[in-house]
């Protein structure tokens, strides 16, 4: 409490002893962290300022002048994203930044996180335009922490960097996440990087740990013909599962005896889950044929053949000691040890031309094969399920890309021509700039693809958890129109209106007589698919004001849901506001950022973690939400190095009977204070 009290007065008292009264000059928008790639909806990242667009080449400005890089020099540490978005190393301190400083590295505005790191989150928004054409192995939730192809970077520096961020965890562990960049020549840069953690949690049986390994490559022909960038991954996701706590009256009514959470019952202390998984990238394009460029064209047309590869080996297992009623009575065998595998190979061969007039133009032929397998064939009276889904995809799509002036256009389409999983999709996107200030951006996506391959086939020791559905799922449908607003005056709106049809999920069929036996919703669930559209609509507004060394960032969610069988459950409201203060200190020796993080959240029927299938299901009995989330941060630069230091959750110490949960069972963290850097190394 002593230190808590000194924290606060700390935070206060900061502002009044700052040593230059000037207002800092402004923080340009963050990027060290990639954005998601080509979003066929454009979603307006507004908490940083920035428009992420499907362009091939985008140039940022470069990072402010309290950035240790010189100005002159920062052009030279460039990173490339999947999308091929080129954006300059960022050492700045930003609201961005904080925003960003957790284990995912990203925003997490529109999630909820578990009480320990490394856990799933739970969506607080929903957004459809993001579709992979494929479908995907499933265990969503626990892939949260799980890097895909579009989320490796590339480089390209001059000289040798290494970023590093740590920050304590929950009881007993560390997260740390290195990266090291260097250029062999002009025109070959390699990478390698790390991230790892281990935390214990605050409550019995909730460790969590992984480790991601990646290491790139990327070359630039001298004569600037082939260009070549590759990667291998390689990551591990363990996570002890405990089914969440089993009274909840020993949570809610605040009693001194269970003030330590360790002493909380849990549903079982026996039971794992586990993501492994190893992938082979590369991409290359080799120019054919290249004109010289006159004085009147910004570049020289090209003819160019492209080449992408992608080998991905990936299993989901689930383990447990013992049988457990929460997943039904009389298991085919014990212990249990379900294990999902998919194997994929993907090509796609493409040929483009790129000149003044006509701007990017490609097409492509791609390949796609499968192999989702179980060790054994399970025959019911229901019929027999097969243990594989194996197949071969064929598809056919194009790009374009293109500027007019203050008009960009941008798009592509898929089609799949023979196979069962892919269907078709189509993404748009437009930007015009009215003014320097104002922006106007809009979007379009319409896709179809059957649902994730555990909707399709799964196994389980437990016998409730057996189906195959590749024959009687149809395909899911989306379609979704954006439009947004930046400006540097009124703030970032976003509007986005989606339609699904054949939307799929999983849900527990357990009746009101088997709740009053004590049995378990989770020991009922399973995949529906359902058969009317469902609407969905999100507006988005960012807006920060300024005056003098202070600030206010206000970031607003609203949504609505139109449906026949309540299926899309998300709160009405979600909304972060947060008050801090800005100055360089000690003769301009360190900038500091400290203030207050407020978040909220309307109550609505918060989906329930399924800890078997790894996935969230829906729960329509009961509302969670409707409280508050209060953190204080106290944020500081030194040269190249970033230091954070937050205490979280502020307000659950002043709450006699705490009803903040991040799932059904699944109790939000409690106060804790956590402490971390980021260090950028040039040499």
């Amino acid at each position: 409490m002593r230190f808590l009290i000194f924290l606060l007065g700390l935070v206060f008292c900061l502002p009044v002893f700052a040593q230059n009264d000037s207002i800092p000059p402004p923080q340009e928008k963050d990027t060290l962290v990639i954005p998601q790639v080509k979003p066929a909806i454009p979603e307006i990242e507004i908490e940083n300022d920035t428009l992420v667009q499907p362009q091939p080449t985008v140039f940022q400005k470069p990072p402010s002048k309290n950035d240790s890089v010189p100005e002159i020099t920062i052009k030279e540490y460039k990173i490339i994203t999947y999308a091929r978005d080129t954006m300059y190393l960022d050492t700045s301190l930003t609201i961005q930044k904080e925003y960003k400083y957790n284990y995912l590295r990203r925003d997490d505005f529109e999630l909820m996180p578990f009480s320990n790191i490394g856990r799933p989150y739970n969506k607080l928004g929903r957004d459809f335009s993001m579709n992979s054409f494929y479908p995907r192995m499933g265990a969503s939730a626990r892939n949260i922490g799980y890097m895909e192809v579009e989320d490796i970077p590339y480089f390209n520096v001059a000289t040798p960097v290494s970023d590093l961020m740590f920050k304590t965890t929950l009881e007993q562990g560390q997260l740390l996440d290195a990266l090291l960049t260097f250029n062999m020549s002009p025109q070959l840069n390699l990478s390698v990087a790390f991230k790892g953690f281990r935390s214990l949690g605050q409550y019995r049986f909730d460790q969590t740990q992984s480790g991601n390994f990646r290491t790139s490559l990327s070359y630039n022909g001298p004569n600037g013909r082939y260009n070549l960038r590759a990667h291998i991954a390689a990551q591990d996701l363990e996570s002890e599962e405990n089914g969440g706590i089993s009274d909840r009256t020993q949570f809610e009514e605040g009693e001194e005896d269970f003030e330590d959470r360790f002493r909380l019952d849990v549903l079982y202390t026996d039971a794992n889950t586990r993501i492994l998984g190893k992938r082979y990238y590369f991409d290359q394009t080799y120019k054919v044929l290249r004109s010289k460029k006159d004085s009147t064209e910004r570049k020289a047309k090209s003819l160019y053949l492209g080449h992408e590869f992608n080998y991905e080996t990936k299993f989901f297992q689930f383990t447990q000691t013992a049988a457990q009623t929460a997943f039904g009575s009389d298991p085919f065998t014990t212990p249990i040890a379900d294990r999902a595998r998919l194997k994929t190979m993907f090509n796609r061969v493409s040929l483009g031309f790129e000149g003044k007039a006509l701007g990017n133009l490609s097409g492509n032929v791609s390949h796609y094969n499968y192999n989702y397998f179980f060790n054994s064939i399970i025959i019911t009276d229901a019929g027999t399920i097969q243990n594989q889904l194996t197949g071969d995809e064929i598809a056919v799509g194009g790009k374009y890309t293109n500027n007019f002036g203050r008009l960009r256009l941008s798009g592509d389409v898929t089609y799949n021509i023979t196979g069962e999983l892919g269907g078709s999709q189509i993404n748009a996107l437009a930007q015009y700039d009215i003014n320097e200030g104002n922006t106007l951006v809009s979007g379009l996506n319409i896709s179809s693809r059957l649902p994730d391959f555990n909707f399709l086939l799964y196994q389980s020791d437990y016998q409730n958890f057996n189906w195959q559905n590749d024959s009687t799922f149809e395909k899911t449908q989306s379609s979704t129109i954006s439009l947004g607003w930046l400006s540097e005056k009124f703030g970032n709106l976003n509007v986005e209106y989606s339609a699904l049809d054949k939307y799929t999920y999983f849900q527990s069929t357990i009746t009101d007589e088997q709740l009053q036996n004590e049995e378990l919703a989770t020991a009922f669930v399973r995949p529906f698919q359902s058969g009317s559209t469902i609407n969905h609509l999100r507006v988005k507004y960012f807006k920060e004001i300024r005056w003098r060394k202070w600030a206010l960032a206000n970031t607003i969610l609203y949504q609505n849901v139109t449906q026949d069988e309540q299926v899309l459950n998300v709160p009405e409201l979600v909304t972060r506001n947060t008050l801090y203060f800005s100055s360089d200190v000690f003769k301009k020796a360190m900038y500091i950022q400290t203030g207050v993080n407020f978040k909220y959240f309307t109550s609505y029927n918060m989906d329930a973690y399924h800890p078997l299938l790894g996935e969230f299901y829906i729960q329509n009995r009961e509302e969670f939400g409707g409280f508050p989330m209060l953190d204080v941060f106290i944020n500081a630069k030194v040269r190249q190095t970033r230091i954070y230091l937050k205490a979280e959750h502020l307000n659950s110490l002043f709450t006699t009977q705490p009803s903040f949960y991040s799932a059904p069972e699944y109790p939000y963290r409690d106060f804790v204070i956590r402490f971390g850097l980021v260090w950028n190394f040039f040499s």
